[in-house]
C-alpha cells in the first residue's frame, strides 16, 4: 500500500508544481518584492508535507502521462523528479496555465516548458538578442546624456521588451502574420518606435529641440503620446512586414479597443478570416491593466464571433509600481494578470533580468497564438530606474526601488 500511496503522493507533487510553481518563482529581478503579493511558500510544495521521507528521494518512481519533465525516460527519482520541475516553475519562469479548461491546450503548453533542455539558444540566437539589447539601452542613455531635462518615459529597468516584442515578430512573420498593430502606454514608446519599428532617428530627435528643423508640421501633442505606421523588410525571416503604432493619450489603456478595431477591419478588407496575415499586440502596465476596466472590457471582446482578432499576444511590462503606488495598495488580486484569466488566457510570468527566458517565452507565445487563435499574456517583472519619469525624485516615494 506504501508503494501506491507514493506513487500517488508524487503524481500530486507533480501537478503541485504544475499549478502553484508560479507562487514561488523567482520574478523580481530586484529581489525586493513578490510578483504575487506573498512571499510564503504553499504547502503542498514541500515535500515533507506528503508521506514521503528522506529516503524516498533516491526510489524511482513511474512518470505519469500528464508531465514531460523526463524527455525520453520514463522512470525518475523523486530527488530528480522536484530538481526538475523546481529548474521548470521556480527559476525565472512562472506558468499560470492550469485553469485553462482544455486538457489539449494544458499539454500543449507543458510540452513547451518541461521537455528537457527546450530553452537551450543557438550562438545565432544569443548574438541576435545581446545586440538588440545594445541597441534598447545605448538608445535611452544617448536620449539621457543629450536631453537630460526632457520627459521621455525612458526604458530603464526594463530594456528586455525590445528584444522581447522583435521575437514576436519574427516568429509570427515566421508563421505567416504580415501586419501588427501595436498599442501602448508612454514607458518605452520612443524605443519601440525606434528599434522596434525602425522610425527614422532624426524624426524622434527632431521633437526633443525646437533649434532642428522637422519636416512635418507635426500633431502638437507630445512626444511619448505619438504613433506611426510603415512597412519594412523583417531581417529574420526577409519578408515585408507593416508595423502600426496607435496613438495613445494619456488615459493609458484607452487604446486597448482602437487597436482591437483597427486590427478587425484590416482582417476584413484583407479577408482574413481566421487572422493569420493581421495581429495586435498590446503593451499595459502592471497598474492600469488590473486597475482600468476597459481592459476587462476589451478582454471580453476577444472570443465573440464579429469581434475576435483571433488571438491578441498581451506584453506586461510589469514595474510593479503605480506613478508612486505599491501594488499591495493598489490591486485585491495576487498578480496584476489576473484580469486576463477570465477569457482562460495562459499567462507566463518572466523575469526582466533574465532576456532568454523572455525570449523564450515570446517564441512560445507567437505559437500559441498560431496554433489556438486565443489571447495570451507575457508579465515581464522590472523595475523603473529613474521613477515615474526622468524629472521625477524617486527617493521620496520609493526608495528602495
Amino acid at each position: 500500500a506504501k508503494v501506491i500511496d507514493d506513487h500517488l503522493a508524487v503524481q500530486t507533487i507533480i501537478r503541485s508544481y504544475q499549478v502553484r510553481g508560479h507562487n514561488v518563482a523567482d520574478l523580481d529581478p530586484l529581489g525586493i518584492a513578490s510578483a504575487d503579493l506573498d512571499s510564503t511558500i504553499p504547502p503542498e510544495l514541500i515535500v515533507s508535507n506528503y508521506s514521503l521521507e528522506e529516503q524516498d528521494l533516491e526510489k524511482e518512481f513511474r512518470l505519469p502521462p500528464t508531465t514531460y519533465i523526463g524527455g525520453d525516460k520514463s522512470v525518475l527519482t523523486l530527488r530528480s523528479i522536484i530538481d526538475r520541475l523546481k529548474e521548470v516553475y521556480c527559476r525565472h519562469i512562472g506558468v499560470e496555465f492550469m485553469f485553462i479548461n482544455n486538457l489539449e491546450q494544458c499539454d500543449w503548453i507543458k510540452r513547451r516548458f518541461e521537455t528537457p533542455g527546450i530553452m537551450t539558444m543557438s550562438k545565432e540566437d544569443k548574438r541576435t538578442l545581446m545586440a538588440r539589447l545594445i541597441r534598447s539601452t545605448r538608445f535611452e542613455e544617448f536620449l539621457a546624456k543629450k536631453w537630460s531635462s526632457e520627459k521621455r518615459f525612458g526604458l530603464e529597468g526594463g530594456e528586455v521588451l525590445i528584444p522581447a516584442m522583435k521575437t514576436i515578430i519574427d516568429s509570427s512573420s515566421d508563421l505567416g502574420v504580415e501586419s501588427f498593430i501595436i498599442g501602448m502606454p508612454h514607458r518605452g514608446r520612443l524605443n519601440v518606435l525606434a528599434n522596434v519599428c525602425r522610425k527614422p532617428l532624426d524624426q524622434i530627435f527632431c521633437q526633443f529641440d525646437s533649434k532642428l528643423e522637422a519636416s512635418d508640421e507635426g500633431s502638437g501633442d507630445v512626444k511619448y503620446h505619438l504613433g506611426m505606421s510603415h512597412e519594412r523588410v523583417n531581417r529574420v525571416t526577409d519578408k515585408k512586414v507593416k508595423l502600426a503604432v496607435v496613438a495613445n493619450p494619456s488615459h493609458l489603456e484607452a487604446v486597448d479597443p482602437v487597436v482591437q478595431g483597427k486590427t478587425k477591419a484590416e482582417q476584413y478588407y484583407r479577408g482574413d478570416n481566421d487572422g493569420k496575415q493581421v495581429m495586435s499586440i498590446l503593451l499595459h502596465g502592471d497598474a492600469a491593466f488590473a486597475g482600468q476596466g476597459v481592459v476587462y472590457e476589451t478582454f471580453h471582446l476577444s472570443d465573440l464571433p464579429a469581434y475576435t482578432t483571433h488571438g491578441t499576444i498581451h506584453i506586461v511590462l510589469n514595474n510593479q509600481i503605480g506613478f508612486t503606488t505599491d501594488p499591495r495598495s493598489s490591486r485585491s488580486s495576487p498578480y496584476c494578470t489576473d484580469v486576463a484569466r477570465v477569457v482562460n488566457a495562459p499567462i507566463f510570468h518572466v523575469n526582466g533580468d533574465d532576456p532568454e527566458a523572455v525570449v523564450h517565452v515570446c517564441k512560445v507565445a507567437a505559437e500559441w497564438r498560431s496554433t489556438w487563435g486565443k489571447d495570451v499574456v507575457i508579465d515581464i517583472v522590472s523595475y523603473r530606474r529613474n521613477g515615474h519619469n526622468e524629472i521625477d525624485e524617486p527617493m521620496f516615494t520609493q526608495p528602495l526601488m
